[in-house]
C-alpha cells in the first residue's frame, strides 16, 4: 500500500431516496446523524451547524453557546458534491494551521431516480504530521465515518 493509499480512508452507502434529498439530508441534517459523542466542546453539544457555502463552517454549538469550529467548506456543489477540511489535530483538538488538515469529499451518484450512493473519501490523512496515522484509524473504526453514514442512512430512510 503506497503512503498516498494508506493516507485516506473510503467508504460508500447506497440510500433510496433521489440524489437532491441525498444531498440535503447530509448538508441540512448533518447534525441529526453526527454521534452527539463527538464533541470536542467542554458542554454537551445542542446542535450542530453545517453553513452550505463555500467558505462556511461545520460547527458544534454547545448548551452553554460556546462552539467549535471543527471544519471549512471548501467545495459546495449540489446536489453532487460538498468538499471539507477535517480541522481536528491526532490529539482530538482544533488544529488552527490550513497546512496540517485534511480534506472529505463526499459525492452523491444517481444509481436511479430514487436511490443514491453516497461516496465518501478523507484523504490528505498524512498532512496532520506526527500522529496521522492515529486519525486516518479513527476516521476508518466502526464508530468513525461508518457510523456517521449509518445514522445517516437510518435518517435518510425515516423521510422516504
Amino acid at each position: 500500500m503506497t503512503q498516498t493509499e494508506a493516507a485516506a480512508v473510503r467508504t460508500q452507502i447506497v440510500v433510496e431516496a433521489p440524489i437532491e434529498r441525498a444531498f440535503n439530508v447530509f448538508t441540512e441534517q448533518f447534525g441529526d446523524f453526527k454521534p452527539p459523542e463527538h464533541n470536542l466542546l467542554q458542554a454537551a453539544i445542542a446542535e450542530t451547524i453545517f453553513e452550505p457555502r463555500v467558505g462556511g463552517h461545520i460547527y458544534d454549538r454547545g448548551v452553554d453557546g460556546s462552539e467549535c469550529r471543527w471544519a471549512r467548506v471548501l467545495i459546495y456543489q449540489p446536489p453532487d458534491r460538498v468538499v471539507f477540511s477535517w480541522d481536528i489535530s491526532p490529539q482530538w483538538q482544533i488544529e488552527t494551521d490550513p497546512d496540517n488538515t485534511s480534506e472529505v469529499e463526499v459525492r452523491f451518484v444517481a444509481e436511479t431516480p430514487t436511490r443514491t450512493r453516497l461516496e465518501l473519501e478523507h484523504r490528505n490523512i498524512d498532512r496532520h504530521g506526527s500522529g496521522w496515522q492515529a486519525v486516518a484509524e479513527g476516521v476508518a473504526d466502526d464508530a468513525g465515518w461508518p457510523l456517521y453514514l449509518a445514522r445517516y442512512a437510518a435518517l435518510v430512510s425515516e423521510g422516504s
